[in-house]
């Protein structure tokens, strides 16, 4: 479908705020019927569908009032260039200040609209879960695997999100050497899957007696969610084997046999659960992130990257590689994909991490907006 100029007399100001009229206007009718559609007696009373309708309008909404406010822009900017060959003095000078302003909503909705009207991310309205492993660097590794842990769940906190830890393998000294965590709530996507990858740490360690600095690393994997309707699962392809769980170096925290390892024998892949009490509990969560783990699966087999994606989110987990660095000593984070540092790493570790995120997000979106034009 040809892109239409809105407003050629803006000249190369424009050029980088492009819509398809036809389209808004498709989908403002679209909006229309939907809207009516959500006053229907019978299907309040469906609510399976009555859920995907109003999930559609939820979709639709923030574009619709986009285009309508473009459409009410345009004619402001229409009547105050009118207005403007007949001004004089004073009133000109407002009249022009009219003219820019509408020029300038004008441009800030196209470019809204050019986002909202993006092909949406597949996963942008799954939850996520959530895998910290110790990487490279002992049991320093670990140490930093529970604060990344603990930074991630205190963000959650300031975006409304939920918590909902899964499996954890505590380390000798009070760190992970794994920890697996679901996170739920709106966006949670779009913010959580730029923190996939290697995270590297300088610091003194713990168990550092001359004061040098040392680097460590772990690996952050961030997979959506999946339902059961996304990834069925045949019991003939599930081995699942129950024992008893253990604790840090092995001792026995329960008497039972209620930890659960399912190994999906198409794939080879496995999940061990042992945090629950119940063995029931145990092997719901094991085929809750069993489901996320096939599921990132086949979105990179038909994206033609196969599992090559899962394993370029975490890297080899190396202290050369890395997507971001934590470092004490100069109190500083730096994000090597976009090039950004900031100096406050304690406040980034207790969850203020919406500047680094909100750089993240705009970033994608740049890339997105460059790739469509």
């Amino acid at each position: 479908m040809p892109r239409i100029v809105l407003c050629p007399e803006l000249g190369d100001r424009w050029l980088p705020s492009l819509v398809v009229l036809d389209r808004l206007d498709e989908l403002d009718q679209e909006f229309q019927d939907v809207e009516a559609r959500l006053a229907d007696p019978a299907l309040i009373a469906d609510q399976a569908r009555y859920q995907q309708v109003t999930k559609r309008y939820r979709e639709l909404e923030p574009i619709v009032e986009r285009a309508r406010e473009l459409r009410r822009r345009r004619g402001d900017l229409e009547a105050a260039r009118e207005m403007l060959s007949d001004a004089a003095g004073d009133d000109r000078e407002i009249v022009r200040t009219e003219v820019d302003e509408a020029e300038a909503a004008i441009v800030r909705l196209t470019d809204e609209l050019r986002m909202l009207l993006l092909p949406h991310d597949p996963n942008d309205e799954r939850n996520v879960i959530i895998e910290i492993r110790g990487a490279e660097g002992g049991e320093e590794a670990n140490l930093f695997a529970r604060d990344l842990f603990e930074m991630y769940r205190a963000f959650a906190a300031r975006q409304g999100w939920s918590v909902d830890l899964l499996s954890s393998d505590p380390s000798d000294l009070g760190g992970f050497n794994e920890v697996t965590f679901a996170l739920k709530g709106d966006g949670v996507w779009a913010r959580m899957h730029h923190e996939a990858g290697p995270h590297r740490v300088q610091r003194v360690p713990i168990t550092e007696s001359q004061g040098r600095v040392h680097t460590s690393s772990a690996t952050v994997t961030v997979l959506p969610e999946a339902e059961e309707v996304d990834v069925e699962l045949a019991p003939n392809d599930l081995r699942v084997d129950v024992y008893r769980s253990s604790g840090p170096g092995g001792q026995s925290v329960n008497t039972t046999d209620s930890a659960v390892r399912v190994t999906h024998l198409p794939t080879g892949i496995v999940v061990a659960m042992q945090d629950e009490k119940s063995q029931i509990q145990n092997r719901a969560k094991a085929l809750q992130v069993l489901r996320a783990r096939l599921l990132k699966a086949e979105q990179d087999r038909q994206s033609a990257e196969a599992s090559a994606a899962r394993r370029g989110q975490v890297g080899g987990g190396g202290r050369s590689e890395k997507v971001r660095t934590y470092n004490f000593k100069e109190n500083r984070v730096t994000d090597h994909r976009i090039g950004l540092t900031v100096y406050r790493l304690d406040k980034v570790l207790a969850g203020d991490l919406g500047d680094i995120s909100d750089a993240l997000v705009a970033d994608e979106q740049a890339r997105r907006l460059a790739e469509a034009t």
